[in-house]
């Protein structure tokens, strides 16, 4: 599936919003990718699936996760769909007072792991699912979103995804959308 077609799935189901929002990751940004749009009707969750898990193949030559493990809210969906294409575990991680942990799963030392979220900023939710997965002695095999919104910042691995987007972020402090008195909208999962 070629980005192109992924935006216009987004597009479809009214997922890529305008307007003045705060990410997850505190940053703000006139453009906000709403997956959850998307992804609440199966038929695209499970077309952007079976596209992510394409590249993500690639991506490891061939080796093959024996859990997908996703940062709850945002990658759940996303986490099952990946899961379903390698035909394997699709766990999640959770914060429990503000720490994420895998607190309904188990992983055992030598479990091959793909790590997934639905979009990536600044990637500290997936590098928590990571290090969560390393302190348990899991293989983290590679890393993968829906939409890349990192523009092209060093993350700690190669970040595969469906769509780089390099949609500006501002910081809190000095955003001019906040400067134009713009109402800020909080649309994601996690309180910040």
């Amino acid at each position: 599936m070629e980005a192109k077609a992924v935006l216009e799935l987004f597009s479809r189901y009214d997922a890529y919003l305008e307007g003045h929002f705060r990410l997850t990751s505190g940053l703000h940004s006139p453009h906000y990718f709403q997956c959850a749009r998307v992804l609440q009707h199966p038929e695209a969750a499970e077309k952007l699936g079976q596209a992510l898990g394409a590249q993500v193949k690639k991506a490891l030559g061939g080796a093959l996760p024996d859990a997908v493990l996703s940062p709850a809210m945002g990658g759940l969906i996303i986490g099952h769909e990946l899961g379903r294409y390698f035909r394997c575990r699709a766990i999640f991680v959770e914060r429990q007072d503000g720490v994420m942990t895998l607190r309904r799963f188990n992983l055992s030392p030598g479990e091959k792991v793909v790590v997934v979220e639905d979009v990536v900023t600044t990637g500290g939710s997936l590098s928590e699912a990571v290090q969560v997965a390393r302190s348990l002695g899991a293989n983290v095999l590679g890393i993968a979103c829906l939409v890349d919104r990192t523009g092209g910042a060093h993350l700690e691995m190669g970040l595969t995804s469906l769509v780089k987007a390099n949609v500006v972020t501002y910081p809190p402090d000095n955003c001019p959308l906040c400067r134009e008195g713009l109402p800020l909208v909080k649309p994601g999962s996690r309180n910040v």
